[in-house]
């Protein structure tokens, strides 16, 4: 849809109505299930998908496919039907790199997000008796902070000396482009990689993973993003970057089920190095000779070759439906510029209404995504707030100390929530 300059955005349910109707992507809410409020036949307004995104409707057929199959087929469904499950995942790869902006080969669905990070850092965080630290954000999500400083111990280097934590300015919430800068150049004689999020989850900042990626590979330090809350919410270019390693999860925005299988991507250029460290299993041996059961090790030249197992193909089949209903929507390019007009919406309503109520932590324009992350100036705790618009059929998520996260999800959510959203906050507070 045209960008409509936020001079003209007017507060109102029908103006809002109108925004929906030009809205090219606006079919795509039916290809997903919607919450009920509890005990009510009204849908909810449903801004939880920076968390856990709505089931499309594509993800239930695909499974029951494969239930199915497996009904009636047994173990000759690994062989047999229009995608057996031998070669399953490969079909996810086209539209998970488009995702990403990366070359197919280069991506695999497997594992879990954190499992994924671990086995990752056995490849990329090589450390030297004096490049030994990764930098890392101070507000890092835990699950990444726990996973560096193990990383670090199992080397036998101490966190207290190895782990590098950006802080944001005094005063600020986010972190700068430039002091993160500042802090690569200072530190690249010690740095043996750098693992940043390519957005934060509590701010909802969009990092800018260019020049972080070109900053740190002038130093030679290697460079790997999480991911979990970029994918399906912003566009990248992974390959282009030259960004050595990233994982996602694909349950929050990418709309594969709770604790769905992760993604992850090794970029080309480390597909050809057999004597590249890694934790390794049979599925990402070559598949020539996989069924030779012979125990000298071959890696697959691609990203399948950090794999371990034979994945889940319930989930991948979830994976699936939400990936087709992605090409359906005309991919990220058109979501991400829906996604830029319906927060800015968003922004214009609270700051039209709740502005000395309401503070946005969320930088503007091209340094965020869908996410916009909310704290409370009265006198009223965010937390009771944050329980009034629940209960008003609102569901978004809470996280400490200070924070209501909104996230308009371009797939299912409309303009007229934005304004029907702002109404239950203006009451509650």
């Amino acid at each position: 849809m045209e960008l409509l300059d936020r001079n003209s955005f007017q507060d109102d349910a029908g103006f809002a109505q109108l925004l929906d109707a030009n809205d090219p992507l606006r079919h795509m809410r039916d290809a997903f299930f919607i919450p009920k409020i509890k005990g009510s036949s009204k849908e909810e307004i449903y801004l939880c998908g920076n968390s856990l995104g709505l089931q499309p409707k594509l993800a239930s057929v695909y499974v029951k496919e494969e239930l199915e199959k497996w009904h009636k087929l047994g173990v000759k469904g690994h062989f047999e039907s229009d995608n057996p499950w031998m070669n399953y995942h490969e079909g996810l790869a086209k539209v998970s790199a488009e995702l990403v902006g990366a070359k197919p080969s280069e991506v695999v669905c497997m594992n879990t997000l954190t499992a994924n990070l671990h086995f990752l850092m056995v490849s990329f965080y090589q450390p030297t008796a004096q490049r030994h630290k990764i930098l890392i954000e101070d507000h890092a999500f835990p699950s990444d902070h726990y996973a560096v400083e193990s990383q670090i111990k199992f080397h036998g280097h101490n966190p207290a000396e190895s782990m590098l934590l950006l802080k944001p300015r005094e005063g600020e919430e986010c972190l700068r482009t430039e002091d993160i800068l500042k802090a690569i150049d200072e530190h690249a004689d010690e740095l043996a990689l750098i693992m940043l999020p390519g957005v934060q989850y509590y701010t909802g900042q969009v990092f800018d993973m260019q020049q972080i990626t070109d900053a740190a590979q002038h130093h030679g330090i290697t460079v790997g993003f999480d991911l979990a809350h970029a994918t399906g919410n912003i566009e990248m270019k992974l390959h282009d970057w030259g960004v050595d390693f990233a994982a996602w999860c694909t349950y929050k925005y990418v709309n594969s089920g709770p604790g769905a299988v992760a993604g992850c991507f090794v970029h080309e250029k480390h597909h050809d190095n057999p004597d590249m460290p890694r934790f390794v299993g049979w599925w990402g041996h070559d598949k020539a000779t996989r069924f030779k059961m012979e125990n000298t090790f071959v890696p697959i030249q691609s990203a399948e070759g950090w794999q371990l197992s034979n994945p889940p193909i319930l989930s991948l089949a979830a994976i699936r439906g939400s990936l087709e209903t992605f090409e359906q929507a005309g991919g990220i390019s058109a979501l991400r510029n829906k996604s830029k007009q319906l927060t800015a919406y968003l922004r214009f309503l609270l700051n039209n209404r709740l502005k000395e109520e309401v503070g946005i932590i969320t930088p503007d324009e091209e340094l965020s995504g869908c996410q916009l992350s909310l704290t409370i100036k009265t006198d009223k705790p965010g937390k009771s707030v944050f329980d009034a618009i629940e209960a008003e059929g609102v569901t978004c998520d809470w996280r400490e100390p200070n924070v209501i996260r909104v996230a308009p999800v371009p797939l299912y959510n409309r303009f007229e929530e934005m304004v029907h959203f702002v109404d239950i906050l203006e009451q509650a507070i």
